[in-house]
């Protein structure tokens, strides 16, 4: 992936793209608290703290400009390559279309490479989720009816979420909220990564003259540690494919044919592993004939409405 290339592609696509009973430890906000009426007078908090070890663990809330919840929610994982994005820098614009839709919209930030190495990443995505389970109520959000949105970077994490629910490796219960379970509802997967050592021999297969990723210097090894050839196992273990199950959530994938960042194919293998394991009918996948990584294709409004329309299955 080359890095500026990936930011602005991210951007590009995104862009166009309260009550008591809390049980958290990291509760705190930019000073607002949740409304303790039964109607709510505040519908956004930003960089809401969910643990406590990094700056970059904090998320912003929204709700719908309506209603009294509790709103089914929609988690919001920005990309960037693993080392760059953040929570608010129009990423998320996709997702909190949503707000129109009767949904609450969470973004979340993680720790990114350059502060710590995998699977840094995937505990902070984690921890999010419980942090939001366990303070529902306050927030006026419905702990059941919860997805992942991610492109990229985001996405690979995403989907890392909806698959490996339950796995303990890759669980920090020192982060908070222990005893919450991260299973979500339901997972949107735009042009995500999944097996970081296939996508070079992928790109060679399919014709199209991709960025390489078996490299030292790559996004892939620097978010490992290491070489990604010389830690298979590592990688392996940081594949969300590795953990798929037949009590999966539902999966919305989409990627474009012309992606010279992420193959197609990482797309086509693993929703052909989800379908044989969830069924075909829990699993979309759409490639967009033409587009590029982060197209602007996936955030119009006919393509944002497929996705909407797939949430409303699983979360309504």
């Amino acid at each position: 992936m080359r890095i500026s290339n990936l930011l602005a592609s991210a951007l590009c696509v995104w862009g166009c793209f309260l009550f008591t009973g809390c049980d958290s430890d990291n509760d705190s906000d930019n000073g607002t608290s949740p409304t303790t009426s039964a109607t709510l007078t505040t519908r956004e908090w930003r960089d809401v703290a969910y643990a406590t070890q990094s700056q970059a663990q904090k998320l912003d809330i929204f709700l719908p400009a309506t209603g009294n919840g509790p709103f089914p929610a929609i988690v919001s994982i920005h990309g960037g390559a693993f080392m760059m994005g953040d929570k608010a820098d129009g990423q998320e614009s996709a997702a909190k279309e949503g707000l129109n839709r009767g949904y609450a919209v969470i973004s979340i930030n993680y720790r990114l490479s350059g502060e710590a190495i995998w699977p840094a990443q995937i505990y902070d995505v984690k921890a999010a989720i419980r942090w939001i389970k366990a303070n529902a109520s306050p927030y006026a959000l419905n702990a059941n009816k919860i997805a992942v949105w991610g492109g990229s970077a985001g996405a690979h994490l995403s989907a890392m979420i909806g698959t490996s629910a339950g796995v303990s490796a890759l669980e920090d219960a020192s982060l908070g909220n222990a005893s919450q379970s991260t299973k979500v509802q339901a997972v949107v997967d735009w042009f995500g990564p999944i097996n970081f050592l296939t996508m070079d021999a992928q790109f060679a297969a399919s014709g199209i003259a991709g960025e390489t990723h078996n490299t030292p210097m790559s996004p892939e090894s620097k978010l490992m540690g290491q070489l990604i050839t010389e830690i298979p196992d590592k990688v392996q273990a940081a594949s969300p494919a590795t953990y798929i199950t037949s009590d999966d959530p539902a999966f919305f994938i989409q990627h474009g044919t012309a992606d010279t960042k992420i193959p197609t194919q990482q797309s086509v293998d693993f929703a052909a592993a989800l379908q044989a394991a969830i069924g075909s009918g829990n699993v979309t996948f759409e490639a967009l004939p033409g587009a590029e990584h982060g197209d602007p294709m996936f955030s119009t409004a006919t393509n944002t409405a497929k996705v909407f329309d797939f949430l409303d299955k699983y979360l309504k």
